[in-house]
């Protein structure tokens, strides 16, 4: 099936049933078993479609690993522990994070490998860049075994589906995807309703007409089961994305192909499907469930507080000329407040009482302990 097979799909399923949510349609877009966006594609790199901060740079994934590794120690060095990873793309992360926690005494053969991975294409990637530590796969987080964790997810939530409601005149509506006169999918608004109105945060709800406001229950749902997790067995999740901890900004649900943005409703099936991650209702959530919760913090920050630019400093004493340019321009791009530096954000959850994990401070609603 094609693309325009697909959208044919949809709009036949609209035309029989009604228009659909949002959160649907990203569920077939991105996961459809035979035609979804990570069914069939290597989105990741120059000739894919996005680049992630592990792709950017190898000091990234190196960082991550030391952080893991200092709250493994702290956390009495629990053997076996199991280290995982949502949604890890190539294996890059884990490939420089496994590099670098290698004379870190006990933790290589404390550790079980276990990724969270919905892309054949991207598991298969997996497979052979991380043969030598025996990895195995799960379908989602709830199936990561029992016992001490320590879970890693950087660009996972902004990909999770998601609800928009809008501002009507009297109460809020749900935005839908339909199917406009010519044929081609749209969105339309549906009816206003209080159920609705209820949902959208207090401090929104008397906004103006038009207003829009996304609602994230598949990444409430996660760290909230993470946080349930943490209050009977011990482990931290460390959460990187792009998105916001204050005044909400909308609508933020875009498609992207080609490293561009494109219509939402263009080839579905064939750019990926993001938003921007509402770090300030997640943190409330997971504190709510149990979990001490760091952050959020701007990634620049939280790189810097991990040693980054010393780390950098090592590395070019042994590289070449283009290799010192590719290491300078790749942290750069990471920290830069122009760039990936502020819209990026760092989020811990963890066990109460663990320590508190490098690079934070303490957490929300307490100090540390």
């Amino acid at each position: 099936m094609s693309d325009s097979a697909l959208t044919a799909r949809l709009v036949g399923h609209i035309r029989a049933h009604g228009p659909i949510t949002i959160a649907a349609y990203m569920a077939v877009a991105l996961h459809d078993p035979d035609y979804g966006y990570y069914a069939r594609r290597q989105p990741l790199g120059a000739a894919g479609d996005f680049v992630t901060a592990p792709e950017i740079s190898q000091i990234f994934g190196e960082l991550i690993g030391l952080w893991c590794a200092d709250l493994w120690q702290r956390m009495g060095r629990p053997n076996p522990v199991i280290v995982a990873e949502l949604g890890p793309g190539r294996g890059t992360l884990l490939a420089d994070f496994l590099r670098a926690t290698g004379g870190v005494a006990g933790f290589r053969t404390a550790l079980r490998l276990v990724l969270v991975e919905a892309s054949p294409v991207l598991r298969e990637a997996q497979r052979q860049r991380l043969a030598a530590f025996a990895p195995s796969w799960v379908e989602g987080a709830d199936d990561l075994p029992e016992g001490p964790l320590l879970l890693v997810a950087n660009e996972f939530l902004d990909a999770l589906p998601i609800r928009q409601l809008v501002r009507g005149r009297r109460e809020w509506a749900e935005r839908l995807v339909a199917v406009d006169d010519g044929g081609r999918l749209c969105l339309a608004d549906g009816p206003e309703d209080a159920l609705l109105s209820s949902l959208v945060p207090p401090a929104r709800r008397d906004a103006p007409a038009g207003t829009i406001v996304e609602l994230q229950p598949a990444a409430a749902a996660l760290v909230e089961a993470l946080a349930e997790r943490f209050a009977g067995q011990p482990g931290t999740a460390l959460f990187v994305d792009y998105g916001y901890a204050g005044d909400t900004p909308g609508a933020t649900l875009a498609a992207i192909r080609r490293h561009r943005a494109v219509n939402l409703f263009d080839r579905p099936g064939a750019a990926d499907l993001s938003t921007h991650v509402d770090f300030a209702t997640l943190a409330a959530t997971a504190d709510v469930a149990g979990a001490a919760v760091y952050g959020p913090i701007a990634q620049g920050d939280f790189l810097r507080a991990l040693g980054a630019e010393a780390r950098l400093a090592v590395l070019l004493r042994h590289a070449t000329a283009s290799q010192r340019g590719a290491l300078e321009s790749g942290l750069r791009r990471l920290i830069d407040p122009a760039e990936m530096g502020t819209l990026f954000k760092a989020m811990a959850l963890t066990s109460p009482g663990l320590p508190t994990p490098a690079g934070f401070v303490q957490p929300q609603g307490g100090t540390a302990t």
